[in-house]
């Protein structure tokens, strides 16, 4: 599936996901007293989806796979901050909710070294590189490869349906 908007991304939704839990927990005062350490954790995990988003608007793969890499930089720096946090505050009961947030941001690192990898294995480059001819051959590719896959169905339902009987025969089953 080939998605149109950034906003359908798993791995966007996720990382908006994330900003949003962070910044409401920062918000509660729980990080009373660390000023600029807070300011920075809330920038680096908006900056996850900001880079999903504007990597995924250039329209490159070489430039959406730049802006993930920065995405996963920033992902990784928000694990950082959110190991020292639980240093720095030794309270028990965030324990779970920094876990909480650890998990979520590991999983985006996750997603977007996957997506960059499989950017890296493919033909297209892009829709920015794209035209009239190309678009329509894609289209048709798609068409094609979509009834191929029906009439592949088809075919198999068929051949359960009039497996032959002992005999050599076709029987209904």
């Amino acid at each position: 599936m080939r998605y149109q908007r950034f906003e359908e991304l798993p791995v966007w939704n996720d990382a908006i996901e994330l900003a949003a839990r962070l910044i409401s927990l920062s918000q509660s005062g729980v990080f009373h007293g660390i000023g600029d350490l807070k300011s920075q954790l809330e920038r680096a995990t908006i900056s996850i989806s900001n880079n999903i988003a504007e990597g995924f608007e250039r329209g490159t793969n070489d430039e959406l796979i730049s802006f993930l890499y920065i995405a996963r930089g920033s992902s990784g720096e928000v694990r950082s901050m959110l190991h020292l946090l639980r240093r720095l505050l030794e309270r028990a009961d965030l324990n779970q909710d920094i876990d909480g947030l650890l998990h979520r941001v590991e999983n985006i690192s996750k997603q977007l070294g996957g997506w960059i990898e499989s950017l890296k294995d493919s033909s297209f480059k892009g829709t920015r590189s794209q035209n009239a001819r190309t678009r329509e051959a894609a289209q048709s590719a798609r068409r094609r490869d979509e009834f191929l896959a029906k009439l592949r169905a088809i075919q198999d339902e068929a051949s359960r349906i009039l497996r032959p009987s002992r005999d050599g025969g076709p029987t209904e089953g």
